[in-house]
């Protein structure tokens, strides 16, 4: 397995609630960002695998919210491989402010054909993050 990806985003108004802490969706955005980020960091471009008729679709997302983020924080999701095997990718997310653990994410995503149906993980990848 690898080092845990760190990703760092910034809390903006559109991120919020009325009451000004961040909406629970919004927490999708960041770990969807930071698990791009991720791959990226690890050789494995979006672009490159839709050219090749590969895409990822989550399965399962289990999500802990811990304590709540507000306007203008600067976040840390940090990413962190649980496992790849054949289709599947296993990752933990935690998004933080500072040291306080805002959100604690668990999920699988699974690679598939754009066309539809389930294929295997890049090589690459499951070298990478097995």
């Amino acid at each position: 397995m690898t080092e845990p990806h760190r990703f760092t985003v910034r809390v903006y108004y559109e991120d919020t609630d009325f009451s000004g802490s961040i909406y629970h969706a919004a927490y999708l955005k960041f770990c969807e960002r930071a698990r791009t980020e991720m791959l990226r960091a690890a050789g494995v471009h979006h672009a490159e695998l839709a050219g090749q008729g590969i895409a990822f679709a989550v399965t399962e997302m289990q999500l802990r919210f811990l304590a709540a983020g507000r306007i203008d924080n600067e976040l840390a999701v940090v990413t962190e491989s649980l496992g790849a095997t054949g289709a599947r990718l296993r990752l933990s997310q935690k998004v933080f402010r500072g040291e306080t653990l805002l959100c604690d994410v668990t999920l699988t995503v699974v690679a598939i054909r754009i066309g539809g149906g389930a294929t295997r993980l890049p090589r690459q990848l499951v070298a990478h993050f097995a």
